[in-house]
């Protein structure tokens, strides 16, 4: 009697216990117009895709919620010499799995994102090598002076190198050729959430992690994170309360989700540029009428089509307002953003009509033009906006708009003529912007995201210069004027920095960050 009375007490205790999780725990549902297309932290630098994983993974380095660097896996960091780093790893953290988080995981981590398949190359190019010092502690080797190490590898997250072994996927899912392994699909990081459930373009379901070494902010034990392509849905689910947060609000919607009893539309400026590329490298291109020759190798032509953007109707008519045309490919936010190199060539379709007929080109010609509409805000609509204002001077547009998941593959292996893309810079600063996107293309990671192969020696010579550079003027100076080159060069055609706009219950609490990124640690629901 004695023995079943303490175990019926027993039970009870553990019955108000489960109550008491339960009433504790917090469900946030998130919608968003795309998914993370992987897993994979090495498999695409994509800010979405890293936002979601960067809840599961961490770098060594991390951000506050003002967006200065802070420590993650590594507690300090010192430069013992012009060309290394020595970062000192935290003790006592585990991976979702229990395994002990150690150098040897850094180490791995970084071969991993520098090697083939890995699309991080462009943080890790100039790394020469990453070496084991002890248990807790690994020395970056670079090629040059880098006194920006620690800001430009606080994407690069670390895995765990015997999960990663003993899941076969010790390299990266390669999006260009279309290679999946377990990393697409599972995940084993040492961040605040852990991966339950991963239903690809579904669902992804996330839950706290018992075992997470730092401080969480907010409330939320549980994350489902669904994709909800369509616009008028998204709004419609987070109006009625189905979903808690959703990104992005459609523009011409944010009035409607305002006025709304449930929800609120919290909008700001983002730190990403859009940006239109052009294929410079190819004798000919491979979607035009063109044969025989590349029209976009004249900048003649390149200037053309810049002058027959009407971009101030772009902001006015599809972006309402919710966007700065701009003429270089930072925006204001970004360190070495300089507002004087911000003006843009004029709107101006009979100037554009003489530069390709001077160019040979009097009649225009075909292009075909590839175009996510899925990932930017409204980017389908911007990219009909351009096929149209191109169609003044002659130039058809071949619009080929398709969702996220085979467009950046297409666009990786450079299989495009001419295409749209936007670009956050990782470490907020103008040096990851030349790096990625400014500089000749080579197998290293430099220039990985230079997807038309635009190439100046010169902006590549600056580029190496301002990574080392420590005098803020004289930095300054370098970047100003590689900015310059390349816009006289015309080496891409800017647009617009789009602004945020995220749709939130009233009933959550979390912080907006100007790059986008959505840490769930940082959410609360009352």
């Amino acid at each position: 009697m004695f023995s079943m009375k303490k175990t019926m007490i027993a039970g009870m205790f553990i019955a108000s216990l489960a109550m008491v999780s339960i009433a504790h725990a917090k469900t946030i549902r998130i919608g968003n117009q795309g998914d993370a297309l992987s897993m994979d932290p090495h498999s695409l630098n994509e800010s979405l895709q890293l936002s979601v994983t960067g809840n599961v993974y961490e770098g060594l380095t991390g951000r506050n919620k003002d967006l200065s660097l802070a420590p993650a896996l590594a507690t300090s960091w010192t430069q013992t010499s012009p060309t290394v780093w020595r970062f000192n790893l935290r003790k006592g953290v585990v991976f979702h799995d229990g395994t002990p988080f150690t150098a040897d995981d850094v180490v791995f981590s970084f071969q991993r994102s520098a090697g083939d398949g890995s699309d991080m190359k462009s943080y890790t190019n100039d790394v020469a090598e990453v070496r084991k010092v002890d248990s807790h502690t690994v020395e970056f080797v670079t090629k040059a002076p880098f006194p920006i190490l620690p800001e430009v590898i606080s994407l690069v997250y670390v895995m765990s190198k015997k999960w990663s072994e003993d899941n076969q996927a010790t390299k990266p899912v390669d999006r260009r050729k279309g290679i999946e392994n377990a990393a697409s699909f599972r995940a084993n990081g040492t961040g605040p959430f852990r991966v339950r459930e991963r239903q690809p373009g579904v669902k992804t379901t996330l839950a706290r992690s018992a075992n997470y070494w730092g401080k969480i902010d907010g409330n939320v034990t549980e994350v489902i994170y669904t994709p909800i392509t369509n616009d008028a849905t998204r709004v419609a689910a987070l109006v009625s309360g189905e979903i808690d947060v959703m990104e992005p609000v459609p523009v011409q919607d944010v009035a409607r989700v305002n006025a709304s009893a449930n929800a609120r539309a919290m909008q700001g400026p983002e730190l990403r540029t859009i940006f239109l590329g052009m294929d410079q490298k190819r004798d000919e291109l491979l979607y035009s009428s063109v044969k025989g020759k590349n029209p976009f190798k004249d900048k003649r032509v390149r200037q053309a089509f810049y002058q027959a953007i009407d971009i101030e109707g772009i902001k006015r008519t599809v972006m309402r307002g919710a966007s700065n045309p701009t003429a270089i490919l930072v925006g204001p936010g970004i360190n070495g953003f300089d507002a004087n190199l911000n003006k843009r060539l004029p709107y101006d379709t009979e100037a554009a009509k003489k530069l390709l007929a001077d160019a040979g080109y009097p009649s225009g010609f075909e292009v075909t033009m590839n175009c996510p509409n899925d990932r930017y805000v409204n980017d389908g609509e911007i990219c009909q906006a351009v096929a149209a204002n191109l169609s003044r001077i002659g130039v058809k547009i071949n619009l080929q708009a398709e969702t996220k998941g085979t467009y950046f593959p297409k666009i990786l292996r450079r299989d495009t003529s001419f295409y749209l893309l936007g670009w956050t810079p990782g470490t907020y600063d103008s040096h990851n912007m030349l790096n990625a996107l400014t500089r000749c293309v080579d197998d290293k990671g430099s220039g990985q995201f230079n997807l038309g192969a635009y190439c100046n020696p010169k902006v590549d010579e600056l580029t190496l210069k301002i990574q080392s550079e420590t005098d803020k003027a004289k930095r300054q100076a370098m970047i100003s004027e590689a900015f310059k080159i390349h816009a006289d060069d015309i080496g891409h055609l800017p647009l617009h920095q789009q602004a945020l706009a995220w749709g939130v219950s009233k009933k959550v609490e979390l912080t907006q960050l100007a790059d986008n990124f959505m840490f769930f640690k940082w959410m609360s629901v009352k």
